[in-house]
């Protein structure tokens, strides 16, 4: 049985985490106070889908941050799994691991979904930002890979 997917809604304090990071570093949601912050969740990295997510973000990092955006995406893979996403396709913005889930669980990013046709239980594509204080301004779940970071843009008018 899955847990029950806690999605968060605009407006609430989201929850802090420290995860490594593909350079092996660890980074704490506490290291972007002050920041305006979009953290992504993706399923496995370098998959068709996630890999045009990415590049997607990679692509339009100068614009977010332009902005006053940060961008973070987490997975549950392996730090060296991240490592080699980030090398192969120059992914200029941290990828998190989150072997466990819990940080994906916390976010209502885990849980029940349709994949080729069978119930899995794992990441859901979703994207939450935060405000400066870590509030939440949108939590976006179930998104879809291809469009999402062109839709995100319109949406914060970036």
């Amino acid at each position: 049985m899955s847990p029950t997917l806690n999605k968060l809604q605009p407006g609430v304090q989201a929850p802090n985490f420290s995860l490594e990071a593909a350079d092996g570093k660890t980074v704490s949601l506490a290291d972007y106070r002050g920041k305006n912050v979009i953290l992504y969740f993706y399923p496995q990295a370098a998959t068709p889908g996630c890999t045009t997510e990415a590049c997607d973000f990679r692509d339009s990092l100068s614009s977010f941050q332009d902005s006053g955006y940060e961008v973070l995406g987490v997975s549950p893979d392996s730090t060296g799994a991240l490592a080699n996403f980030s090398g192969d396709f120059n992914l200029t913005f941290p990828l998190l691991a989150d072997q466990d889930h819990h940080v994906a669980l916390a976010y209502g990013a885990w849980g029940e979904k349709l994949v080729d046709g069978e119930v899995t239980e794992g990441i859901v594509r979703s994207t939450v930002v935060l405000d400066q204080q870590g509030k939440v301004v949108l939590a976006q779940y179930q998104v879809k890979a291809q469009g999402h970071v062109r839709a995100l843009r319109e949406t914060l008018g970036v």
